[in-house]
Formats: C-alpha cells, sequence, structure tokens
C-alpha cells in the first residue's frame, strides 16, 4: 500500500508543477483533465502526508521518553504518543478506502426512473412522495433538479417519472436507491381500516456524457412527434412538442414532453435513451461479473427489494444493511443521509474485506 501511496504523492507534486506550465494553462483541454486529477489525488495525499507526521510523532516521543525524566513531562508525551498510535490507525483506515478502485460514474449526473408497481393507485400516490423525497434531498444537497417526463394521475400520483439530478458527486449517493422499495399504510380509500402493501420501483442510471461511447445508428430509431397529454399548463395539445423515441434493436421506448419546445424535448429523450442503453451495458457485464456483485451492496437488481416504508409503525428498513430507522416523517421529507452513508460505508467494508480475501 505504501508504495502505491508515495507513487500517487509524487504524481500529486507533477500535477502541481505541470499546472503551471504556460503551454498546459493555454490548453483547457489538459488543465480541465489535470485539475481533475490533482482534485481526486488531494484527499489521499493529505491523509498521507498526515500519517507519515503521526508517524514521526511516534517516533520522536519514544525518543524523547528514553531521555526524559520529569514525571509530568513523560505524563504528557505518554498521551501525545497514545493520541498519535490511535490515529495512525484511524487514517490507514482511511487510506485504504480512499485507495479501493474508484466506480467512474461516481461524479456524474444522474438520472432516476420511478414506476408505480403492484398497488394500483397507492403504488402511484407513493411514487409521486419518493419523486419529492429525492427532490428535497437533491436541494438539500444543492443540486439541480430536471424532470424529464411524468405520466400523473388525477388524484396526484404518478405512474411513472423520470428525471435527471444533477450536481457535485449526484450518481455516487443516488446509486444506492436502485431496487424495488415497498410501502406498508392505510390508503385513504380503505373503509376498513385494513393495512396495505404497494410497490414502487426505482432505477438510477449515470448521465451518459462524451467519454462514455454509446452510439445509436438512424435506422435504429423510430421518432415520433405529437401534442402533449396530461397536466402540463399552456401550450398542452395545442403544438406538437411531445417526442417519442423508439429503439429497435432493444424494444426500448422514451417520451419527453416537459418542455414546451420539441427540440429541447429530443434532447432529453436522447439523454433518457443513451442512459438506458448505458445501463442495459453495465447489467450485463455485472451479471457477467459475479464477483463484483458479491462485493457490493446489494445486487442493483432492479427486482430486488432493498427498502420498506412502514407507516403505521412510523419505520423504514433497508434490507440490503439490516438498518430500521424510527424517522418516516424526515425520511419523506428528503432526510435520507444516515440510510446513504450506511450503504457507503457497508459497500466499502464489503470491497476492503474482498480486498483482504485476496
Amino acid at each position: 500500500m505504501f508504495d502505491k501511496l508515495d507513487d500517487l504523492l509524487r504524481r500529486f507534486e507533477e500535477v502541481l508543477n505541470e499546472l503551471q506550465e504556460p503551454d498546459v494553462v493555454n490548453n483547457q483541454t489538459r488543465f480541465r483533465s489535470l485539475m481533475k486529477e490533482q482534485s481526486d489525488l488531494t484527499p489521499i495525499v493529505e491523509a498521507y502526508k498526515e500519517y507519515k507526521k503521526c508517524k514521526q510523532d511516534i517516533e520522536d516521543s519514544l525518543l524523547m521518553l528514553e531521555e526524559e525524566n520529569d514525571e509530568d513531562m513523560r505524563e504528557m508525551l505518554k498521551e501525545e504518543l497514545s493520541a498519535n498510535k490511535k490515529r495512525v490507525e484511524e487514517l490507514e483506515q482511511e487510506l485504504k478506502i480512499l485507495l479501493l478502485p474508484k466506480d467512474p460514474n461516481d461524479d456524474k449526473n444522474v438520472i432516476i426512473e420511478i414506476r408505480a408497481g403492484a398497488g394500483g393507485d397507492e403504488a402511484a400516490l407513493f411514487a409521486a412522495e419518493v419523486f419529492r423525497m429525492y427532490v428535497h434531498y437533491a436541494e438539500g444537497n444543492r443540486w439541480r433538479v430536471e424532470t424529464m417526463n411524468v405520466d400523473e394521475i388525477g388524484i396526484g400520483g404518478m405512474k411513472e417519472v423520470q428525471f435527471m439530478i444533477s450536481g457535485q458527486g449526484a450518481y455516487s449517493k443516488m446509486k444506492y436507491e436502485s431496487g424495488v422499495h415497498r410501502v406498508q399504510r392505510v390508503p385513504e380509500t380503505e373503509s376498513g381500516g385494513r393495512i396495505h402493501t404497494s410497490t414502487i420501483s426505482v432505477a438510477v442510471m449515470p448521465e451518459v456524457d462524451e467519454d462514455i461511447d454509446i452510439v445509436i445508428e438512424d435506422k435504429d430509431i423510430r421518432i415520433d412527434v405529437m401534442r402533449a397529454s396530461g397536466n402540463g399548463g399552456q401550450c398542452v395539445n395545442t403544438t406538437d412538442s411531445a417526442v417519442r423515441l423508439t429503439h429497435y434493436p432493444t424494444g426500448i421506448v422514451v417520451y419527453s414532453q416537459t418542455e414546451k419546445s420539441q427540440l429541447q424535448n429530443k434532447a432529453k429523450a436522447f439523454a433518457l435513451l443513451k442512459a438506458k442503453l448505458y445501463d442495459m451495458e453495465q447489467q450485463q457485464r455485472h451479471d457477467a461479473e459475479s464477483e463484483m456483485r458479491r462485493s457490493q451492496i446489494g445486487t442493483g437488481d432492479r427486482s430486488e427489494k432493498i427498502r420498506t416504508y412502514n407507516f403505521p409503525q412510523g419505520r423504514v428498513t433497508d434490507h440490503r444493511i439490516n438498518l430500521t430507522l424510527y424517522k418516516l416523517d424526515k425520511i419523506m421529507n428528503g432526510d435520507i443521509v444516515e440510510i446513504v452513508d450506511a450503504c457507503i460505508a457497508a459497500d466499502q467494508a464489503a470491497k476492503l474485506a474482498k480486498m483482504n480475501e485476496n
């Protein structure tokens, strides 16, 4: 590990020096690439420098203890020694986590698709609530939310909704939300007071940008334009602004009608289609790499039940990490930080354990 850290420290110094060169400053592509590399290396370098300082302080304290006769001074040195030893252990664990292979999609924006499953109108109502939960969570992170398509029902529910969250690290946090979410509660229309169980599915996909090569041939795609439908305000049913794309090889159909401009809806539809194609490619790769799946939290499978929201008991349970929280109201209002952080920690622990096995 330390040989690798020494190499990264040298590389960090090289990057800093290169960023000062006039040729690099004038080359925006190269400059952005180096700035990104510097940003990625900084937390590792800072932790490693602190680790080396703590190790040096331990050696200094041990030498001073051999020569010091004053009891008060010896006691102080022992306290410093103990604190530095504890910090070294913490930094070793931190460095192991920082050196774990990084998901190349973690820094990307994210496209999320929520679909109502079993439960009819109740599932659609819950889909709308989970959508709002994610919007509140995104706002808390100062991320931007942009609706791509929504199919609403008259009572305030959503049969499905696709939206993009743009912001630093959006995919790295949201990727753990993929799977089946189950809700248990008494619907407002239930006169007998019986608890019903409904489900929704959440698909989380990284936005496909220039560094991902997804080619869509003209012959493989059909583009239909039509008048938007549903609750859309002005221009709905008056202009052919809605766009539907059909991808023949996969049978994927995407639809966008949230913008007044046909061009904007077309751009959103293509962004969604590319994300779905890339996600399909990733799923196929994961299916083939069973070892990778075993080192992840959950399988990432859309059919995997990941979480239950029990309204009568006011609790939320994440089944992948056996976490139960009794603050359902706060969670439904976007306070999912504790769940996300626990998923990240469990994922890191699983990957560290896998790395130690090898």
